[in-house]
């Protein structure tokens, strides 16, 4: 099976080498039906399992439609060719050829095509180099925020965020989710919401009944999540002052005071200003906390307050608690006798 996949590859490749040849009738080359033939070969190829070969006709069913100016085309055979290298593992040169495609799809005029491209590219090497994952997921995230695909955008970022947390780039970590309260901020509005969250909404009745209820009130509902993110952020960097101010400013989020986000995020805050450690590990055991996304969730369990996080106590009150109700008021009974006959 594989030997007759092969010879059938073999027999296309040399058709379109047949239709890119000159002669004295024939000026110009055949790109157009020269492609076609390239990636009946590559898909032949492809069925062997022979992936080298197939990634070598897709690159020439490339270069054939870039020849005929028919870029989209192109772009779609580098990526092809891209996938063959992941399956034989070689996935930096796959994102190369992916990001190449991209690059194309962008120069074509068909940017989410571009977004999809970079997006998939992310996540080929996420587990092989997260700092490379990040700058695809930011770049795809950009090409959808200058197409106005707001919600797409922000899943971009999410992604972004989630890496730099788990590779404790804190300080991008920070941006990012900065980046993305300010997009959720600015969705709040009718016409993107309308775009953005009907996706979610099958039946059109439904959607003008939730038209202005959902969108802004679930937009208000993950800046306050990403809030806590941000905060939890902050502290791990040891800046408390930014914390603060990421909560300071999230009052203005129509809900947040009062809310039990708003009081655990204070308990935090007070907790670490204080250095107590105690505090803070039970506002970040709570589910509200816990039940965040997995990273966000890790920062919260490894959170440790300065100067060692011990809540400072006084050694009688260490001593009372020890001893109990009655050792307390003997105590303070002995006190009271000793001054009862005055200074002197």
């Amino acid at each position: 099976m594989a030997a007759q996949k092969i010879n059938e590859a073999l027999e296309h490749i040399a058709k379109a080498e047949k239709y890119l040849k000159t002669g004295f009738l024939k000026w110009k080359p055949d790109y157009d039906s020269a492609a076609t033939e390239y990636g009946k070969a590559a898909v032949a190829f492809k069925n062997a399992k022979q992936f080298d070969q197939a990634r070598e006709a897709c690159l020439r069913e490339a270069e054939a439609h870039e020849n005929n100016k028919a870029l989209f085309h192109a772009a779609k055979a580098y990526e092809q060719a891209g996938m063959m290298l992941k399956e034989m593992q070689r996935l930096p040169e796959a994102v190369q050829l992916i990001e190449k495609a991209s690059m194309m799809y962008l120069e074509n005029g068909t940017p989410d095509t571009a977004a999809i491209a970079l997006e998939r590219a992310g996540k080929l090497i996420e587990n092989v180099s997260p700092e490379k994952a990040v700058q695809l997921y930011q770049q795809a995230a950009s090409v959808f925020e200058n197409e106005e695909r707001l919600r797409q955008a922000l899943e971009m970022l999410g992604k972004a965020s989630r890496l730099l947390v788990r590779g404790r780039r804190l300080d991008e970590a920070a941006l990012s989710l900065q980046k993305e309260k300010s997009i959720y901020k600015e969705i709040e509005n009718y016409p993107t919401c309308y775009k953005e969250i009907t996706y979610f909404i099958p039946a059109e009745e439904m959607a003008l009944l939730f038209l202005w209820i959902v969108p802004t009130h679930l937009c208000q509902y993950l800046r306050m999540i990403k809030t806590i993110a941000q905060v939890l952020v902050h502290l791990h960097r040891n800046d408390y002052v930014a914390a603060e101010r990421c909560v300071r400013e999230s009052y203005s989020i129509p809900g947040f005071n009062g809310s039990e986000d708003c009081a655990a995020l204070e308990q935090l805050l007070e907790g670490y200003d204080q250095q107590d450690q105690d505090q803070v590990s039970e506002v970040c055991n709570s589910p509200l906390f816990k039940y965040m996304d997995n990273d966000y969730a890790k920062l919260g369990l490894t959170l440790v307050v300065p100067g060692g996080g011990i809540k400072k106590k006084s050694p009688n009150a260490a001593q009372d608690k020890a001893r109990g109700p009655a050792a307390v008021g003997s105590h303070a009974d002995e006190e009271e006798d000793e001054y009862s006959g005055g200074l002197c």
